[in-house]
């Protein structure tokens, strides 16, 4: 081996080495962080809440803007390999300003070209249904980014704001959390449908509830592991998959806002104890 390709491994090995960064509005991104965590153990996994803003559907994508970049900052300071955009909103608002802007300092994955791939594969000439937030769903970008694969997908969207605050505040998995649910998927927009695209980080959350309202007649296609899988196969294709080790990794989570009862909604959402470290974006 040359010395130039030596050090090139050398390098390649320690790029590998380094933490898997995500960010999120809040929690929902979690979701997304345990599916990584559960298909990829070895990898290191840096995340980030950014709870003093959530949630990111109501806002504009201006101001989404402007805190993924600074979270982006962050992620970067901490070494991250990849900076994975574990949130709808942002990653239809965000995501090329943080590809441009993160540059050649790390990989920018999003969570709307995983499901859209497959949507391509799975559902080519069938009628698919996706509910999200308002920023998700007024962006268009499932729509477009569909219909450029012409597959023949007939994708129909509903807004859902509900959704996000209810289970936010840890609100589901009775029967006020069903009758809001089943009015949003009774609506005509979702008629007739063959799967539905839980086109948001918090819904895997109300997966079963969703599930139930359909009974076997439609697929609840949870993004989360759909997000996983991509990721695993990005980082294997160009040789960043983390080493193995005797021991498992040690995550790090940072929120921007800090409060008892959200530590308590991570092991929710996380299903283990998370230690959570307050970082403010702004000082």
């Amino acid at each position: 081996m040359t010395t130039a390709a030596a050090a090139s491994a050398v390098s390649t090995a320690a790029l590998a080495a380094r933490p898997i960064g995500m960010f999120d509005s809040g929690i929902g991104g979690l979701t997304v962080a345990r599916a990584v965590a559960r298909r990829l153990p070895h990898e290191r996994i840096v995340y980030f809440g950014d709870t003093a803003h959530l949630p990111y559907g109501d806002k504009s994508a201006a101001a989404i803007q402007a805190y993924s970049v600074k979270i982006c900052d962050l992620l970067l300071r901490q070494h991250c390999k990849v900076i994975m955009i574990a949130c709808n909103s942002a990653s239809a608002a965000a995501y090329e300003l943080v590809r441009e802007y993160v540059g050649s300092k790390a990989r920018v994955l999003n969570v709307i070209d995983p499901i859209v791939a497959h949507l391509g594969q799975a559902y080519s000439g069938r009628r698919v249904g996706l509910i999200g937030t308002k920023q998700t769903v007024n962006s268009n970008v499932y729509k477009k980014k569909v219909d450029d694969l012409d597959a023949g997908v007939d994708l129909q969207s509903l807004a859902t704001p509900l959704l996000v605050p209810m289970i936010e505040e840890g609100f589901f998995k009775n029967s006020i959390s069903d009758d809001i649910i089943g009015t949003y998927l009774s609506h005509a927009a979702l008629a007739d449908i063959d799967a539905l695209v839980l086109a948001c980080t918090h819904y895997p959350l109300i997966k079963e509830q969703i599930a139930r309202y359909y009974n076997g007649r439609v697929d609840v296609l949870d993004a989360s592991d759909v997000v996983a899988a991509d990721a695993e196969a990005y980082l294997a294709a160009r040789g960043l998959l983390a080493p193995s080790a005797a021991t498992p990794p040690a995550h790090h989570f940072y929120v921007s806002d800090f409060t008892r009862s959200f530590e308590e909604s991570t092991r929710i959402f996380f299903e283990h104890e998370v230690h959570l470290e307050h970082y403010p974006l702004w000082e």
